[in-house]
């Protein structure tokens, strides 16, 4: 993919991840699919947290779609912090059972999405000169 082309499809991927975060996040939890999305038993004061941070960095992932690698910094903690918190995910849907709904749910999301937002974000950064 070249870098004009990856930066479009970059930009498209931050508006939708973005109110993903802000608007799905929330729905998948409590309504759409609570076992994949969720804590088994229901921990309402961590999913308000968690809804909470996720919604801001929504947010400030749509507006970072306006010029993708000035915000590469925001960007790359949206890689680097969805690897992290999916692997630890991992670790702990399959060591608690009650857990293991995640392992078709948020997991894997979390994991794709850093895979892709990583993916475009090197395709779209300009080669280094030299």
């Amino acid at each position: 993919m070249r870098p004009h082309a990856a930066l479009s499809v970059l930009r498209i991927v931050l508006v939708i991840t973005g109110l993903f975060f802000i608007f799905g996040i929330y729905a998948m939890m409590m309504w759409v699919w609570p076992e994949g999305w969720g804590w088994t038993p229901r921990q309402p004061e961590y999913e308000q947290m968690i809804m909470g941070i996720y919604a801001t960095l929504g947010v400030f992932l749509v507006l970072a779609a306006r010029d993708p690698l000035a915000n590469a910094s925001l960007i790359w903690f949206t890689v680097w912090s969805s690897l992290v918190h999916g692997l630890i995910m991992l670790v702990q849907a399959i060591v608690d059972s009650t857990e293991r709904a995640n392992l078709l749910g948020d997991v894997p999301a979390l994991l794709i999405l850093a895979a892709v937002l990583g993916y475009l974000m090197r395709r779209a950064s300009p080669a280094p000169a030299g």
